[in-house]
């Protein structure tokens, strides 16, 4: 009896095993990943390379086997939108403007949630100095703000003089300074600092005389510190995630791998806030619509509940601090609504 209870045992895990084989489904292919280079590169690579190992797993366990991951980061916002177009990456990290641009060609899965900052003012001065110095201590947000900001060239020390002083800036003020933005798409580094022009100043970006594009939000902090600028713009709080490597001497790296720019003085004390954007819907994870073995309802949630499950572990909190993303929630194409008017505005 023990014998024939042993063997029906077996058969019965046989049958379960056969059954979870044959809902498995397999893609047999790389599913390509891309993040926007809101962060340096090897920054964003090296803080992602344990994501392809625990997104498979967690993949699995929704049903789908695939192959392989690979991750990898845009050379600038549009890049990584035109790649999800065309369907050579699957799955792309894209901020609100962004997706907003592409909307037509990829679909959001997933908006981020972070934790907010100790500091929401929409007053300039409340965020500069060092007894101002910006937290990670807010409560669970599904916004984030950008800031422009005044760098430490000689124009841009007498532009924070005058905001911390109390004094309103003129347009003549600012179309003097020269500026460092990021592309069109980029909502904190394009968009919103264009609705902020507009709404102080009834003028845009493309107004002003004296604008650079840089790739990414590296480049800026570098053009800041080398004095090369006088005002970049950047999301809320930019100097928390450039801090150690603003005062580290040039040649040396921080912990994270960003390079040191050779300041002596606080990045609190130097790099001062001049104007403070509306919010800004969070992040998103998008999927492509180009390509049909991952743009069906199932497998979209599989991979939204896989991702959600991922950012729930110690690990996948560490790995999507990178972008301080501390969850993800469900998205649709209507919370991104306001992206779109906004992109419209500042076109």
């Amino acid at each position: 009896m023990k014998k024939l209870l042993t063997l029906a045992l077996a058969v019965l895990m046989c049958i379960f095993a056969i059954s979870a084989l044959a809902d498995t489904v397999s893609i047999d292919r790389t599913l390509e990943l891309q993040f926007v280079p809101s962060k340096d590169a090897d920054v964003i690579i090296t803080g992602t390379k344990n994501l392809p190992e625990l997104l498979k797993a967690a993949l699995l366990e929704q049903g789908y086997d695939v192959k392989d991951i690979n991750i990898t980061v845009g050379t600038n916002y549009e890049a990584t939108g035109e790649a999800m177009a065309a369907g050579t990456v699957d799955l792309g990290w894209l901020p609100g403007g962004t997706y907003a641009l592409f909307s037509d060609d990829v679909d959001v899965i997933l908006t981020a949630t972070r934790a907010g900052l100790s500091n929401d003012s929409e007053d300039p001065t409340t965020w500069n100095g060092e007894a101002n110095k910006t937290l990670k201590n807010g409560p669970q947000v599904t916004f984030y703000r950008s800031l422009i900001y005044a760098t430490p060239s000689a124009y841009g020390k007498e532009l924070a003089a005058k905001v911390n002083a109390g004094e309103a800036l003129t347009w003549d003020d600012l179309s003097k300074a020269n500026w460092a933005v990021l592309k069109n798409s980029s909502s904190a580094g394009y968009i919103y600092p264009t609705l902020w022009l507009q709404d102080h100043y009834e003028k845009k970006i493309t107004d002003l005389p004296n604008v650079i594009t840089l790739a990414g939000y590296g480049d800026a902090f570098a053009q800041a510190a080398a004095e090369a600028v006088d005002i970049i713009v950047c999301y809320a709080d930019g100097r928390n995630d450039y801090e150690a490597a603003w005062t580290l001497p040039t040649g040396q790296s921080d912990e994270t791998g960003k390079a040191g720019m050779g300041r002596t003085d606080s990045i609190w004390n130097e790099l001062n806030v001049i104007g403070v954007t509306p919010g800004i819907y969070n992040d998103t994870v998008s999927i492509t619509k180009a390509n049909a073995d991952v743009y069906n309802p199932e497998f979209i949630a599989a991979m939204q509940q896989a991702l959600i499950n991922v950012i729930n572990t110690p690990e996948g909190q560490e790995i999507f601090s990178v972008y301080s993303h501390t969850g993800y929630a469900v998205a649709t194409d209507a919370d991104y609504d306001g992206a779109r008017a906004a992109l419209k505005v500042a076109q």
